[in-house]
C-alpha cells in the first residue's frame, strides 16, 4: 500500500511536474526547431543573394561587351583606332583578358592581344545573355581560371562583323571567397553540367584546377531534378567532412548554382547551445519547485502523520496517546476531534474494566453457587443428621465417606481457581499415552455405562511416547471425557482414538452428542468461558494451559446435531522409562 505521501508526490508530479516537462519539451523542440530552420533560411539568403552578386556581376561584364561594340559601331573609325579602344578597354575593365574584332568571314581584323588572337565566335553550345553569345567555361591554361568566350554582332545583320571577349571570372573568386557563414561555412559556384566554377575553401580551390564535377553533389542533384520554378533548396547530408547543412540558389539567366555549405555542428551550435540553456532554466525551475513542494507538502502531511502515529498508538494500547496540530484548518479540527476521541475512548475503556470485573466476578460468583452449594449443601445436610445418628456406625460410616467425597469436589473447585492464577510447575517423563488412555478408560466404564453411553477405544497398535506429566495429562483426558459423556445422550457414543502423524502423537476424544455452535468454538477455552448453563467454565482453560506447558496443540472441531472432536497433539520421544531409571 503506497504512503499518502508517495501518492501526494506523484499528485504534485501530475499536477505541475508533468505538465512542466511537456511545456519544457514542447520548448525545446520548437525552438530547435525553429532555430534550424532560421539557420537553414539564412543559409539559403545568402546563397540566393551570391546567386544575385554573380548574375549582376556577369551580366554586367556582358554589358561591358556590349558597350564596346556600341563604341566600335561609330562610322568612320579607322582600323587603328578601332584597335585603340580594344587595347583601353581591355586595361580600363580587367574582367576581359582579350578583345578582338571579326569579319563577317569570322577573320580577326583588330585585336587586344599582342600576337595572335585565339578565341571565336561560341557555336551552337553557347548561351543567350542579354543579346551576347556566351560559350561553356573552361579552366585557362595560363593562370587555372574558369574562362569564357562572349561575343556580340556590331549590327542586326546576319553577316555582320562580331566583338568577341575572353571573359576572366578571377573577380568572381573574389567574390566568393568573400563569403562566409560562420567559421566553416563556404560558398560554391556550379554550372549547370555540374563543372566547378569557384570555391570559397582554400583547400578545395585545386578542385577548380582540375576542372572537378559537382554531379554527385547533394544539392546540386536535388535542385537538377527539382522544377525551374523552384528556385532555392536546403539539404542536411553527409560527406568525408560529416554532417553538413547546404543550401542552394539557382542563376535562371545562367543556369549556374551558388550553394553554401556549413557543418552542421557549427551550423546549429546556437539553437544547440539554447537548447541547453533552456533545459538547464526547466531543470532549475523544475528542482525549485520539486523543493518548494517538497518542504510545503512535509508541512501539509506532517499532521496526517502525527494522526497516523496516533492511530496507531491507540491501537496498540497507547491510550495515553495525543496528537499536536497546530494549524487552525480542517486537519487542525481532526487533531483535536483524534484528541476528544482518545479521551472519550480512556472513559470508556475504564467503564469497560469496571462491567468486565463485575461480568467476571458474577460468573465466578454464579459458577462458585452453582459448584460449592451442592457440596456444601450435602455436608450440612450430613452434619445435621450425625448429630441424631451419632451412635449408627454405619451411618458414620456413610457420614465420613460423604464429607470426603463433597470435600474432595471442592477442593477441586478451588484448584482450578488457584491454577488459572498461577499454573502449577509440570514435570516431564516418559509416558506411553497407549496404556495411560487404557488404564483412564477402563476406570471410567463404570460412568458411561451408567449414563447409557458406549466408551470405545481405538489405539495404534504398540507404545506411543511422548514427554509429559501423567497425573495433568490424565486430567486434561478425565475433563474432555466427562464434557463428551455431559454433552452426549442416552445411546450415545464416545471414542478415544491415537494415531502418529507427521512425528507427533495425536489423541482424539470424539462423541456423537449435541455438537457446540460454529460461533462458540472460537471462546470455549478461554477463562470462565463455557457452553453449559452452569458452572465456572475452567475445564477447558486448564486443559489447554497443561497441554500447551507440555509443548502440545489441542484443537476442537464440532458440527451442531452431530458431535465434537477433540485434538490434542504431542511431540514424539525417543526416550523410554527403563533408559531414565538406568541414568
Amino acid at each position: 500500500m503506497k504512503k499518502i505521501s508517495t501518492r501526494f508526490a506523484l499528485l504534485m508530479a501530475a499536477a505541475a511536474v508533468l505538465p512542466l516537462l511537456a511545456y519544457g519539451a514542447i520548448s525545446i523542440l520548437s525552438l530547435r526547431t525553429g532555430a534550424q530552420q532560421a539557420v537553414i533560411q539564412g543559409n539559403i539568403n545568402v546563397a540566393r543573394r551570391a546567386a544575385e552578386q554573380i548574375e549582376l556581376y556577369v551580366v554586367s561584364s556582358v554589358k561591358i561587351l556590349k558597350a564596346v561594340s556600341a563604341d566600335l559601331q561609330q562610322t568612320g573609325l579607322e582600323r587603328w583606332q578601332q584597335d585603340r579602344i580594344l587595347k583601353n578597354f581591355v586595361l580600363e575593365f580587367p574582367e576581359y583578358r582579350e578583345l578582338t574584332l571579326l569579319d563577317e568571314n569570322g577573320r580577326p581584323t583588330v585585336s587586344s592581344s599582342l600576337g595572335q588572337p585565339t578565341i571565336g565566335v561560341p557555336g551552337s553550345e553557347g548561351v543567350n545573355i542579354e543579346g551576347a553569345l556566351m560559350s561553356r567555361f573552361s579552366v585557362d591554361d595560363v593562370d587555372l581560371l574558369p574562362t569564357a568566350v562572349v561575343a556580340v554582332r556590331l549590327n542586326g545583320t546576319q553577316d555582320g562583323e562580331w566583338l568577341v571577349g575572353r571573359l576572366n571570372l578571377e573577380e568572381m573568386w573574389r567574390m566568393v571567397d568573400r563569403i562566409r557563414v560562420g567559421e566553416r561555412g563556404y560558398a560554391l559556384v556550379v554550372t549547370g553540367d555540374g563543372l566547378l566554377l569557384a570555391h570559397g575553401d582554400p583547400d578545395s580551390k585545386s578542385r577548380v584546377a582540375r576542372g572537378d564535377t559537382m554531379l554527385q553533389h547533394p544539392i546540386f542533384a536535388q535542385m537538377k531534378t527539382m522544377p525551374e520554378g523552384v528556385a532555392t533548396s536546403a539539404q542536411q547530408y553527409r560527406d568525408e567532412r560529416g554532417e553538413m547543412l547546404g543550401g542552394g540558389a539557382r542563376i535562371a539567366s545562367l543556369g549556374w548554382i551558388v550553394m553554401v555549405e556549413q557543418p552542421i555542428a557549427e551550423a546549429f551550435a546556437i539553437p544547440i547551445r539554447l537548447q541547453y540553456q533552456l533545459g538547464v532554466a526547466i531543470g532549475l525551475a523544475l528542482l525549485a519547485m520539486l523543493a518548494v513542494g517538497y518542504f510545503w507538502g512535509r508541512s501539509f502531511i506532517a499532521p496526517i502523520m502525527a494522526l497516523t502515529r496516533g492511530t496507531k498508538a491507540l491501537a496498540a494500547g497507547h491510550l495515553d496517546e495525543r496528537v499536536v496540530v497546530s494549524s487552525n484548518d480542517e486537519l487542525g479540527q481532526l487533531g483535536d476531534a483524534f484528541n476528544n476521541m482518545a479521551d472519550r475512548l480512556v472513559e470508556l475503556q475504564e467503564d469497560v474494566r469496571k462491567k468486565e470485573r463485575q461480568a467476571i466476578f458474577g460468573r465466578i460468583a454464579i459458577g462458585l453457587v452453582h459448584d460449592l452449594s451442592h457440596p456444601i449443601q450435602n455436608i450440612g445436610n450430613s452434619c445435621k443428621l450425625i448429630v441424631k445418628m451419632f451412635d449408627d456406625l454405619e451411618y458414620r460410616k456413610s457420614f465420613r465417606t460423604t464429607v470426603e467425597r463433597e470435600l474432595a469436589q471442592v477442593k477441586r473447585v478451588l484448584d482450578d481457581l488457584r491454577n488459572i492464577a498461577k499454573p502449577l510447575p509440570l514435570e516431564s517423563f516418559p509416558i506411553d499415552i497407549n496404556r495411560a488412555l487404557t488404564e483412564l478408560a477402563e476406570s471410567m466404564q463404570a460412568t458411561a455405562e451408567g449414563s447409557g453411553l458406549t466408551l470405545g477405544t481405538e489405539f495404534l497398535l504398540g507404545p506411543l511416547f511422548i514427554e509429559g506429566d501423567l497425573f495433568a495429562l490424565n486430567r486434561v483426558y478425565r475433563n474432555l471425557i466427562i464434557n463428551a459423556f455431559q454433552a452426549t445422550g442416552p445411546r450415545g457414543a464416545v471414542v478415544i482414538r491415537t494415531m502418529r502423524q507427521d512425528g507427533k502423537a495425536v489423541v482424539e476424544v470424539a462423541d456423537t452428542g449435541c455438537g457446540i455452535p460454529q460461533d462458540r468454538l472460537g471462546t470455549i477455552f478461554e477463562d470462565f468461558a463455557t457452553t453449559k448453563r452452569q458452572g465456572l467454565g475452567l475445564g477447558l482453560a486448564i486443559s489447554k494451559k497443561i497441554v500447551e506447558q507440555l509443548g502440545g496443540t489441542i484443537e476442537v472441531a464440532s458440527e451442531v446435531g452431530v458431535g465434537t472432536t477433540f485434538t490434542l497433539r504431542f511431540p514424539l520421544t525417543k526416550a523410554r522409562p527403563s533408559q531414565l531409571a538406568a541414568v
